[in-house]
């Protein structure tokens, strides 16, 4: 399986994981897509000192090719995939943690 169908298939997996089983919907939150526009130029800024200092390398056979800011578009998938599955399952946590103390 290459980078690319394993981002893809992450993005997949955390849209269901929001919209459809934990039902958070955060998708469709403009509170989500603010915080994504903030933490977005620290992921493109950290993927840059990583890519360009050659820290992290990727096979050109496993990626597609495009790049932003020198790290490949799947980097950004990925980061997408993490950033709104971790805050999915963070609100279901907290929500599952004021229905035990009450």
């Amino acid at each position: 399986m290459s980078y690319t169908q394993i981002s893809i298939f992450a993005v997949i997996v955390a849209v269901i994981l929001d919209l459809f089983i934990i039902k958070t919907t955060l998708l469709k939150r403009a509170a989500f897509w603010t915080s994504y526009a903030i933490i977005l130029p620290f992921q493109f800024l950290t993927n840059w000192w990583l890519t360009s200092q050659n820290i992290v390398m990727y096979d050109p056979e496993m990626i597609i090719g495009t790049r932003f800011f020198s790290a490949p578009a799947e980097d950004v998938f990925f980061g997408f995939a993490l950033i709104l599955s971790v805050l999915s399952l963070w609100i279901n946590l907290g929500k599952r943690s004021s229905a035990n103390r009450a």
